[in-house]
């Protein structure tokens, strides 16, 4: 894929959609483009935050560790980011990263992701209502979880 073919990818992810081109083509020529294949790890949960991914083709798995072991929470596809809860907040990764397939992805580290945010506030918002949705779909999960654990026992 050459660098405006990534851009043109970072212009379909929500949270890039109003950055200007110039600076998507500079956060795609200072990112690393990836490759995983099937199975192989993105990231594990509990490691440092050091950069977000920009999913171009394949599929991920979210995983998340419970008492029971791993269970699978989400599924990211093409144009889709993960990983930019871990930079926002300085924490460690809240979950695992699996490719489902083979899959190619920019890699945005922190220092370039944060210059963007200094660079584009409006890119808040876009990130706001991404946890947002996020929270709305795991309390609906949790909820509905909950229900069937009270109706089984």
């Amino acid at each position: 894929m050459m660098l405006k073919d990534e851009v043109q990818t970072l212009r379909q992810v929500p949270l890039f959609s109003r950055v200007a081109p110039a600076k998507l083509k500079l956060l795609a020529f200072a990112s690393d483009r990836v490759s995983y294949r099937t199975g192989e790890t993105l990231f594990r949960q509990g490691d440092p935050g050091d950069a977000a991914y920009v999913i171009l083709s394949g599929r991920a798995d979210i995983l998340a560790e419970s008492p029971n072991g791993q269970i699978k929470v989400a599924e990211l596809d093409d144009n889709a980011i993960v990983g930019e809860i871990a930079i926002l907040c300085d924490i460690s990764r809240t979950a695992t990263v699996k490719a489902a397939m083979p899959l190619e992805a920019l890699r945005i580290r922190k220092d370039d992701f944060l210059k963007l945010l200094a660079d584009y506030p409006d890119m808040m918002f876009e990130i706001l209502r991404s946890l947002a949705d996020r929270l709305t779909r795991t309390t609906t999960e949790l909820t509905e979880a909950r229900a069937q654990a009270k109706t089984a026992g």
